[in-house]
């Protein structure tokens, strides 16, 4: 979508769009509230402005929005919206190993239940391997440095999906 087709979208359409972007109702409605934008330079600054005002419940609405790595029934129960950005970015598991597979899904379930939230990674560009390694080094880590690097993959994510828009 071009920026001049996004700034004439009506504002539910827009919040929409935005949504398919990062799931955070706040976020979403921050964002289609300050349009227009003159530029995608000032669509990615008032993207971070609207995550500098997050608290822990927002990153949570935001991570909700996402499959778990390697959940293949996720993204098509749940996610049909941003299904083929999903799959696109999750192409690293595509043709793995069971095993591989099934390691991502067990770290997956040790990190959410130590976390409150699933695993997020901007896994875009990154193989099943590499995002075992990432899950694997990062599942001990203390909850609020974790939630600090968790959203921080977020706003990768979502400055992909906004130039996909």
């Amino acid at each position: 979508m071009q920026l001049s087709l996004l700034n004439e979208l009506e504002f539910n359409d827009a919040r929409d769009a935005f949504l398919k972007c990062c799931g955070s109702e706040r976020w979403a409605y921050a964002l289609a509230a300050a349009r227009p934008y003159e530029s995608d330079d000032e669509l990615l600054k008032m993207a971070d402005a609207a995550f500098a005002e997050f608290g822990r419940d927002d990153w949570m609405d935001a991570f909700a929005a996402h499959p778990k790595i390697g959940d293949v029934d996720s993204l098509r129960q749940k996610y049909g919206n941003t299904k083929d950005w999903a799959q696109s970015e999750q192409a690293g598991v595509n043709g793995v190993s069971d095993d591989v597979i099934e390691r991502l899904a067990s770290g997956n379930k040790l990190y959410e239940d130590r976390f409150g939230y699933i695993f997020i990674v901007c896994a875009t560009g990154k193989s099943a391997e590499e995002m075992l390694a990432i899950l694997n080094g990062r599942v001990d880590n203390d909850p609020e440095i974790e939630l600090g690097i968790a959203a921080e993959e977020q706003k990768k994510i979502t400055h992909i999906r906004l130039g996909k828009l």
